[in-house]
C-alpha cells in the first residue's frame, strides 16, 4: 500500500490552511480584536509608554519592549534620560530600559520592577511579570556563567602549579638520573 496519495492530500489541506473552512466557521470578531484594531487605528505605540489610554495599553508597551531589546546603547541612553523623574510609569519603563542593559544594569531593573509592578494597572501585570521573570533567568544565567568563569579561573590556576611542580619533578628526576648514570659509570670502570 502507497501512501502518496495520502500524503498528497494531506499537503494539500494543510498548504490551503484556513481557507478550506467555510467563511463563518472563524466566528464574529471577539471585543479584544474590535479594540486592538481600534487601538492599532487610534495611533498607539507611544514613544514612550503610559498607563493613560486602556486602548494602547499593551500594544505600547509591547512595542517598547521591543525597541529596548532592539535599541542600541545611545538610544537606551537616551531613552534613560527622558525617563527621569518620579512615577511608576517612569520606573516601569526605565526597568524595561535597564532589563535589555549591561548585567550591570539588570540588577536595578530589577528592583524596579518588583518596587512598582504593583502600581501597574492590571493587564499589563502579567507583560511586566513575564519580563521580570525573564531577566531574573538571565541574571541567573550571568551569576552561573561568573561562577563557571571563577571555577575556571581556580582550574587554571591550579593546572598552573601542577605544571610548574611537574616541571620541578622532571628537574629533580634528570638530576637523579644523571646521579645514577655516574654511579654506573663508576661501577663499570672498577
Amino acid at each position: 500500500m502507497t501512501f502518496r496519495p495520502l500524503l498528497a492530500c494531506l499537503a494539500a489541506a494543510w498548504l490551503a490552511g484556513c481557507e478550506m473552512l467555510p467563511q463563518g466557521a472563524s466566528g464574529p470578531p471577539s471585543s479584544s480584536t474590535t479594540s486592538k484594531a481600534a487601538a492599532a487605528a487610534s495611533g498607539c505605540h507611544a514613544v514612550v509608554p503610559d498607563f493613560d489610554n486602556e486602548a494602547c495599553l499593551l500594544q505600547d508597551w509591547l512595542a517598547y519592549g521591543l525597541a529596548s531589546q532592539r535599541g542600541d546603547r545611545q538610544w537606551r541612553d537616551t531613552m534613560l534620560t527622558r525617563l527621569e523623574g518620579p512615577g511608576a510609569e517612569r520606573r516601569l519603563a526605565r526597568a524595561v530600559v535597564l532589563g535589555w542593559g549591561t548585567e550591570r544594569e539588570w540588577d536595578r531593573a530589577a528592583e524596579l520592577y518588583e518596587a512598582d509592578l504593583s502600581a501597574a494597572p492590571v493587564t499589563l501585570q502579567p507583560l511586566l511579570r513575564y519580563w521580570l521573570n525573564e531577566l531574573e533567568g538571565r541574571r541567573a544565567m550571568g551569576d552561573d556563567l561568573t561562577s563557571a568563569r571563577d571555577e575556571l579561573a581556580e582550574h587554571e590556576t591550579q593546572r598552573a602549579a601542577l605544571e610548574e611542580e611537574n616541571a620541578t619533578l622532571e628537574k629533580k628526576l634528570e638530576a637523579l638520573t644523571a646521579i645514577e648514570r655516574s654511579i654506573n659509570l663508576r661501577q663499570q670502570t672498577e
